[in-house]
């Protein structure tokens, strides 16, 4: 991770094709097309790689999640779990529908503690949404019990964890809807770019509708096609597909390599009794992209994470100080800090933030390390940084 580490000659070719013909939408212009579409050509192997009835392109993960709740009528006054670790990007696409971001504890799998979702379901939770941070995955039966249960809808945020699987299937395509990112950081990168995967037919019609102003894809006249509900410009473009289309190609290749850097690293750090990994639940693999380990207290961690920096071990990070993925620093959402009037639920659970006891997640955040896997090091680069980690932390324990 990130796949832009490892462009080549596909990407290029793919690329190419789309400026030859010179069509960037990926919508409309059949005759000038020379039979390239990118955008469906994508969808395509984005279904087979992951064995998926259906996917929807769209123009960021981020649109990936609004666009997955709304076509399952998720909206205004509609709460939905999500962790306290994720990407701001997970509330922010909450919000953006009108409905209620209602934040639980993580457990040490660093994602949705089951009994912590339950614990919060009221008769407004419409839907959970569970984010595959860092490569790995939650206890998917245990969610799934809860949500059947209760009957609220099972959102996958798989946007960090494309490749991996739990008990077989591909992180994404388990809940109701699942999300990607192929944002220029992610495994898969399209620059900017996204996707909802279902195999549900009419999630999947309303996100191909919602994500293009409601145009219904029917014919090949775009000006006379119906719109039979709103919708808005979530679409992505020839060019961002391309590229995306050339690199899900590579996608085992880039696992292979990831595997590859994890397996290394994790064995010279196993060699310390006080580094405890994440918990992947039993039938999980991870797509190893980022190597997530705990140590016995902040304190360490916080030095150790100093440390690392000081002496050029890169994109490692203690997630507790963050101001992007962790909710202790998220003080714009707690004071509802917004250009835009919110109603007055979402304000209501808001306030509730800066008084809600997330003890149980500052445990785990703030003794973890995580470590972002290049695929760009050597192996003898891998040998060596794993040296340097090892010794770094024996010295701050």
């Amino acid at each position: 991770m990130p796949g832009f580490e490892l462009f080549g000659d596909l990407e290029r070719k793919e690329v190419n094709d789309v400026l030859d013909n010179g069509v960037l939408m990926r919508y409309g212009f059949d005759g000038m097309r020379n039979g390239h579409w990118k955008a469906r050509e994508l969808e395509a192997e984005i279904e087979k790689t992951f064995q998926i009835n259906h996917a929807q392109l769209v123009s960021s993960g981020t649109a990936a999640v609004s666009v997955a709740l709304a076509s399952a009528g998720i909206g205004a006054g509609d709460e939905v779990i999500m962790p306290t670790f994720t990407f701001v990007a997970s509330f922010e696409a909450i919000m953006m529908l009108g409905a209620i971001p209602v934040l639980v504890d993580i457990d040490d799998t660093l994602t949705l503690d089951p009994k912590a979702v339950e614990a919060a379901i009221t008769n407004k939770t419409k839907a959970v949404m569970v984010v595959q941070m860092c490569g790995s995955m939650a206890d998917m039966d245990a969610l799934r019990l809860v949500t059947d249960k209760h009957n609220l809808v099972l959102i996958e945020d798989a946007c960090q964890a494309i490749g991996g699987t739990y008990k077989g299937k591909s992180l994404g395509s388990i809940g109701d809807l699942g999300c990607f990112s192929f944002d220029f950081v992610k495994t898969v990168t399209c620059g900017e770019g996204g996707a909802v995967i279902t195999n549900n037919k009419e999630y999947y019609t309303n996100a191909d509708h919602y994500s293009d102003h409601g145009h219904d894809h029917i014919g090949h006249d775009r000006g006379a096609e119906s719109h039979p509900f709103l919708g808005y410009n979530f679409r992505i473009s020839e060019l961002n597909a391309a590229v995306g289309l050339a690199q899900i190609k590579r996608l085992p290749e880039f696992l292979n390599i990831q595997k590859q850097n994890y397996t290394i690293l994790r064995g010279v750090l196993s060699s310390i009794p006080e580094v405890i990994f994440r918990t992947v639940p039993e039938g999980g693999e991870e797509s190893y992209a980022f190597l997530n380990f705990f140590l016995p207290d902040y304190e360490i961690a916080s030095k150790v994470s100093k440390s690392f920096k000081e002496n050029g071990i890169d994109v490692c990070w203690n997630y507790y100080e963050n101001n992007w993925h962790y909710v202790r620093k998220w003080e714009y959402l707690k004071e509802s800090k917004s250009l835009y009037p919110l109603s007055e639920g979402i304000k209501t659970e808001l306030d509730k933030l800066s008084k809600r006891d997330f003890s149980q997640s500052d445990h785990f955040i703030g003794r973890n390390i995580s470590c972002l896997i290049k695929m760009s090091w050597t192996e003898e680069e891998v040998r060596e940084r794993g040296k340097k980690m090892a010794q770094i932390i024996r010295n701050n324990l």
